[in-house]
């Protein structure tokens, strides 16, 4: 599982590559407590200041796993595991953090981004939240966050329609603060990230804590209604035939569903 996120320490800034190019980075259980493990080390370390986020190969994260999303895994080691324990962290993370979004962004590619300080986004990106093409609903507290972050009809138009939206139209609503090119984006990333992480520690975690306090509690009651609600629709009818279009690879038909 280690393989799984590629961690680099420069200076006093963690670098956190998501390494799952295969399933273009696709959450598994095993993904979400990599990078958990990996953030919550950047929490702890007194000597590090800043984490950055990003994606090894054509993705920054294509989401959830969907051949898990129905057939969650068992774990029997007491521990608690996958998203939950990693969003939780992310909501409260106690130090600046940053994405660095080299590709497609969907669904927690995506929702993950209004947690983060700054969004730096390559010019070939493009984000998308498929929950409702799916049969399900809203996550990590994005039904909160974004419509703080980009406004309501932006948020709307994300989460009603499944559209793709680019890099420009991304900086445009305010999800990302800066488009760069491809091979620009680390760069100017951890340019930035480096430019902060010379400040004194104590004080960027007191700032971060501020700017968070406010929205910390709205962001954890949407994301339990969002649970509630996501429990109610996984494996529903919606959701079932959402999963069967696409492993058949063809179009959903959600106009004569069974009842349960």
């Amino acid at each position: 599982m280690d393989d799984l996120v590629l961690v680099t320490d420069h200076k006093r800034v963690r670098l956190i590559t998501l390494n799952r190019p295969e399933a273009l980075n696709a959450f598994n259980d095993d993904l979400f407590d990599a990078a958990t493990a990996a953030l919550r080390g950047t929490a702890d370390d007194p000597d590090l200041a800043v984490a950055v986020i990003t994606g090894q190969g054509r993705a920054f994260t294509a989401g959830q796993d969907l051949s898990e999303l129905g057939n969650p895994p068992h774990h029997d080691d007491g521990l608690r595991h996958g998203f939950l324990p990693f969003i939780e962290l992310v909501e409260a993370f106690p130090k600046p953090l940053i994405a660095a979004v080299n590709g497609l962004g969907v669904g927690i590619g995506l929702t993950l981004l209004p947690h983060c300080d700054f969004v730096l986004i390559a010019e070939q990106a493009r984000l998308q939240t498929p929950f409702v093409n799916l049969g399900v609903t809203a996550e990590a507290g994005s039904s909160f966050l974004l419509p703080a972050t980009v406004g309501w009809g932006a948020a709307a138009h994300l989460l009603f329609t499944g559209d793709w939206i680019d890099a420009a139209q991304a900086v445009e609503i305010g999800l990302a603060w800066r488009k760069t090119t491809a091979d620009q984006l680390m760069d100017e990333t951890m340019a930035l990230a480096t430019d902060i992480a010379q400040k004194p520690i104590p004080s960027l975690v007191a700032t971060k804590q501020i700017l968070i306090a406010g929205r910390l509690a709205a962001v954890r009651q949407a994301r339990e209604r969002e649970i509630e609600a996501f429990g109610r629709l996984v494996g529903a009818p919606a959701n079932r035939e959402a999963i069967a279009a696409f492993k058949e690879k063809r179009p959903a038909d959600f106009t004569h569903l069974p009842e349960r």
